[in-house]
C-alpha cells in the first residue's frame, strides 16, 4: 500500500470553510483556529495548507463567503419580481427562513467579532448600507417617498438584527405564522390571501 493511498484526504475549501464557520459561530473568533478545525473534520493539519495560505487567509475567505452569502442574497431577494410590495416583503422574508440563502447564525458572529476588529467593522458597515440601499431600493419602487422608504428600512433591518441577537424561543412554524403581520406592520399594508398563501407553499413543505 502506497503512502499516497495511506494519506488523510485534503478536503475542499467548502469543507474547510463551513468548519471554520462552525467554529466562529459556537466559539467567536479566537476558536478559529487551524488544528482544532482539522481535528473536527477529521483531516490533517497539512491538508489545510493545499487551500489556504494560512490562518489569516481562511479568515478572509470567511468573510467574504459571508458578504456573498449574506448581503448578495439579500440583495437579489429584495431586487427578486413582485407585483406589490407585500409580495416583495415576502420574497424577503425568504432570507430569514432559508439557510441556504442566509446563515443567521454566521451573520451574528461576524457582527460580533467586528467589535473587535476595526477592518471587519468597515466591512461590515459597506455591507449593512449595500443591504439598506437594496431594501429602499425595493420600497421606492413600490411607490414609497425616499424618506418613508429609509424609515421603513430601517425597521425591517434593526428588527432582524434584534431577533439574531436576542435568544428568542420560537419554533420556525411559529415565526413563520407571524410574517404576514410582520409584512403588514413593516409594509402598512395587509398582504392578500393570495401573496400569503404563495409564500407559505414554499416554506411549508421544506
Amino acid at each position: 500500500m502506497t503512502n499516497k493511498t495511506l494519506a488523510k484526504p485534503r478536503g475542499s475549501e467548502t469543507l474547510w470553510l463551513e468548519g471554520a464557520s462552525d467554529l466562529l459561530c459556537g466559539g467567536g473568533v479566537e476558536a478559529v483556529r487551524v488544528m482544532p478545525l482539522a481535528r473536527n473534520l477529521g483531516l490533517s493539519r497539512t491538508s489545510f495548507y493545499w487551500h489556504f495560505e494560512d490562518r489569516d487567509a481562511l479568515l478572509d475567505a470567511l468573510v467574504a463567503r459571508w458578504e456573498e452569502k449574506n448581503t448578495g442574497n439579500l440583495a437579489q431577494r429584495a431586487d427578486a419580481y413582485a407585483e406589490t410590495i407585500c409580495e416583495a416583503m415576502f420574497n424577503l422574508f425568504d432570507c430569514w427562513l432559508d439557510d441556504d440563502l442566509f446563515d443567521s447564525r454566521l451573520d451574528l458572529a461576524i457582527r460580533n467579532w467586528a467589535r473587535t476588529d476595526p477592518k471587519l467593522q468597515v466591512q461590515l458597515n459597506a455591507a449593512d448600507a449595500a443591504r439598506k440601499e437594496a431594501i429602499e431600493r425595493m420600497f421606492v419602487h413600490h411607490g414609497y417617498s425616499e424618506n418613508e422608504a429609509k424609515i421603513r428600512t430601517m425597521t425591517v433591518l434593526y428588527t432582524q438584527i434584534g431577533h439574531l441577537s436576542m435568544p428568542v424561543q420560537e419554533s420556525r412554524w411559529q415565526r413563520l405564522a407571524q410574517m404576514p403581520d410582520f409584512v403588514e406592520v413593516f409594509t402598512g399594508q395587509r398582504p392578500s390571501e393570495s401573496e400569503v398563501g404563495r409564500f407559505m407553499s414554499r416554506h411549508l413543505t421544506e
